[in-house]
């Protein structure tokens, strides 16, 4: 089953200026979709900027309690914090990835092979009994 293709309006200039001077003149924005059959949800937004008409844009204003306000604030924090964590840790990660080359270098081994994961005391007990 195939879907129809969607249908792509296009609007004349003279189209978006009238549009914009029904908002100017104090028609809302909604009132002027539902007018027109405008569907996008954008597309007035667009060309009011389009046209100079950047101040008829409602502003949102976020209104935010203290609660609220701190808890952003210590989110922001811990995010911080943990980042800073992490830094840390990768650099350790690299200075001792670092010290295993240097130390491969010195003793002309391959220490990641050679400390194959089995314990220390293992590998003695081995050796005393040989």
């Amino acid at each position: 089953m195939t879907k129809m293709p969607e249908k792509t309006y296009r609007y004349s200039s003279c189209f978006k200026a009238l549009i914009v001077e029904e908002v100017r003149s104090g028609l809302s924005i909604n009132q002027v979709k539902r007018k027109y059959g405008i569907k996008g949800k954008n597309t007035i937004y667009r060309w009011l900027r389009a046209y100079g008409a950047e101040h008829l844009i409602q502003e949102i204003i976020y209104v935010k309690m203290k609660t609220e306000q701190d808890q952003l604030k210590a989110l922001e924090a811990e995010n911080k914090r943990l980042k800073i964590a992490l830094a840390e840790a990768v650099l350790a990660r690299d200075a001792l990835e670092s010290l295993v080359v240097v130390a491969n270098d010195y003793y002309h081994t391959d220490l990641k092979k050679n400390l194959s994961g089995q314990p220390c005391s293992t590998v003695n007990k081995n050796k005393a009994k040989a």
